[in-house]
């Protein structure tokens, strides 16, 4: 296994192998502190300068490298700035103040490392979460084999206590399991026979057999790692803005720093006096706290969230979800429970009403929709038998048809038939009369006429209305439920959740246009739905947010947060922890730029010195990155 090679390699290197910075750290640290020694006893001379040299060239080799290769690529970064300032203090001859530059920035920047090494330690205990070996069924027993070569097919035992190494299918058993590593809710979740399981996910009492479906490189848990390590790579456009403005800032700086240096003197001012200004002015001015105000705080973010089973792809979708004035939703599922059930059966001109739920159940047995998959599961309780059909085709938004026994069954929506022209006034008014009370009404016909009416019944979650309210006090202008039902059916459940407006029978297409117009007037907009028959409107908003993505590779792929539990109080959470990201940006933003205006101001007249600005270097980066680091808390 890569990792395990990665592994064993890395436990043969030495110290110096594995950590060559820290390692040249320490040994410039215990020279400058030999010669600061060696110079209280015995006085300057030119061992303390053969020690104070040494500290700079071991501790400065990696900063001078670094600002090399940036000035080759026609970048002035950090590093090129402070090895100016540290080769401007040798030629001044202040030796302890060009080591103590090099070693407290070396430091700075360790601590920086080991920041984002931290706020990226929580992506790697889900890599360490799936076991290295499973134990796969062969004849005569069990035996361990390496997860990653672990066959689709395979069979699986899941012991009580130890986590399920592969996503796969329980064809044996019952348990509950602990799925809070990847949704974020601590609730066991039962699973029998049939269920599907997650890699990584904790088995808590019984023995279970999973059939492996997925390759150990195609799981949940590996698309979701992969997922969180593009997006904190990703550069978020206020990153990109902090990361603009260092690079015109930088050279700014530089020349004037060369002005405090060398104009002064012009004038008959002391030169070494003004060029070590210069110099405490060019150490002062590296924007090492204001580069860092951004992607810390990006990072922590992403993690903060992936830990509560949000799925961000990108500190864009991140940044965007703090602003958004309007939110759309899609019905079915998202602001409903979407466990749809058949309530009544109404069929017309003398039809019996269980013929009329078979040619239902027959048609939309392969159809994916939720309406769908309630009407096959309501002849499956009544113990009908489907029969066999030919030339099955999906209307999105409208239905499905098929032929059966020769004629050809069409099972969709009132405004489809509509568009045929089959429904009569007494048809119609039935079908209000359905709508009103919050029912969705479903038509089944064909040979030009209309069969008979099916009602399907969706209670809203029980926490939609909480979650609508709690935007409100987010200060979202506009909440709106999209949906394909008829109007009557979606105003019934709207009243019950209080949206702001609810526009119905809509196509896919429809809740394109739908948002489309949102963003006209409420830029930026958030999407919510399935991830499926909701994928144009959810790439068409600023932010398409997914609901209950840990069931559905479709809405992985399809969107820019992903919600993997199928819950909905994850979206408020999602708005604050971005109102919050973005409201410790800019106190990173200010401060950094504040502090560095202060130093700036009393470098002038030669109240600073080289340690003080480092020091406040060092101060500022760390305050920043630990002020990022407060994203991470459970609030």
């Amino acid at each position: 296994m890569p990792q395990g090679k990665e592994s064993t390699s890395e436990g043969s290197q030495s110290f110096w192998q594995r950590r060559p910075r820290e390692l040249l750290l320490g040994l410039s640290t215990a020279l400058l502190v030999a010669a600061w020694g060696w110079s209280r006893h015995a006085g300057p001379g030119s061992l303390v300068q053969g020690l104070f040299l040494t500290a700079i060239l071991l501790g400065g080799a990696p900063m001078a490298g670094e600002g090399l290769r940036a000035l080759k690529g026609r970048r002035v970064g950090i590093d090129f700035l402070m090895t100016l300032g540290v080769i401007g203090a040798v030629i001044l001859g202040e030796w302890g103040e060009a080591a103590a530059v090099v070693i407290l920035f070396a430091v700075a920047e360790l601590l920086e490392k080991y920041s984002v090494e931290r706020t990226r330690g929580a992506i790697k205990a889900l890599m360490d979460l799936t076991p290295p070996t499973a134990l796969v069924q062969e004849k005569g027993g069990y035996r361990p084999v390496l997860v990653k070569e672990v066959p689709v097919g395979a069979r699986v035992l899941v012991k009580p206590g130890t986590r399920v190494p592969v996503d796969g299918t329980v064809v044996e058993g019952a348990s509950t399991l602990d799925e809070s590593s990847l949704t974020g809710e601590a609730q066991p979740v039962e699973k029998k026979v049939g269920d599907v399981v997650y890699a990584g996910t904790m088995n808590q009492q019984g023995s279970l057999i999973v059939e492996a479906t997925k390759r150990a490189e195609e799981t949940l848990f590996a698309q979701i790692v992969r997922y969180v390590e593009k997006a904190q790579a990703q550069r978020a456009p206020v990153q990109r803005f902090v990361d603009r403005f260092a690079a015109r800032y930088t050279p700014a700086v530089i020349s004037l720093a060369l002005l405090v240096a060398f104009l002064p003197p012009l004038f008959g001012l002391p030169l070494r006096e003004w060029m070590y200004r210069g110099l405490v002015l060019l150490v002062i001015s590296c924007p090492c706290a204001l580069v860092l105000s951004t992607p810390v705080a990006i990072v922590s973010a992403l993690t903060a969230a992936a830990r509560q089973g949000v799925l961000i792809k990108g500190g864009k979708y991140l940044e965007t979800a703090g602003v958004v004035r309007a939110v759309a939703f899609d019905k079915t599922g998202t602001l409903t429970t979407g466990r749809l059930a058949v309530s009544t059966l109404v069929p017309f001109n003398h039809w019996e009403p269980q013929r009329l739920l078979t040619l239902a159940a027959a048609v939309e047995q392969h159809s994916e929709h939720p309406i769908a998959a309630a009407v096959v599961s309501r002849a499956r309780a009544e113990g009908l038998t489907l029969p066999p059909l030919r030339d099955f085709v999906a209307l999105p938004g409208r239905g499905a048809q098929a032929r059966i026994d020769g004629q050809t069954v069409s099972v969709g929506s009132p405004r489809w038939f509509e568009e045929q022209g089959l429904l009569g006034e007494g048809i119609r008014q039935r079908i209000r009369q359905v709508a009103s009370a919050g029912h969705t009404p479903l038509l089944v016909g064909g040979e030009g006429e209309v069969w008979g009416l099916l009602t399907v019944a969706d209670e809203p979650r029980a926490e939609s209305a909480s979650v609508v309210q709690a935007l409100k006090r987010l200060q979202v202008a506009r909440v709106v439920m999209l949906t394909g039902d008829d109007p009557a059916t979606a105003e019934a459940v709207a009243e019950k959740i209080g949206v702001d407006l609810t526009q119905a029978a809509l196509l896919p297409t429809d809740k394109v246009d739908a948002v489309q117009a949102l963003q006209r007037e409420y830029a930026p907009v958030l999407m919510v739905g399935d991830g499926v028959n909701d994928a144009p409107a959810l790439a068409a908003a600023d932010v398409g947010v997914a609901m209950g993505a840990a069931g559905t590779d479709v809405a992985l792929e399809t969107a820019d947060v992903a919600l993997m539990a199928d819950d909905l109080t994850k979206l408020p959470f999602l708005l604050t922890l971005s109102r919050r990201t973005r409201r410790l940006i800019r106190q990173n933003i200010v401060f950094a730029l504040v502090m560095k205006f202060i130093f700036l101001l009393l470098t002038v007249p030669g109240v600073t010195t080289l340690w003080m600005a480092v020091g406040a270097d060092v101060g500022a980066s760390l305050l920043v990155i630990f002020n990022a680091l407060r994203l991470q808390s459970r609030r």
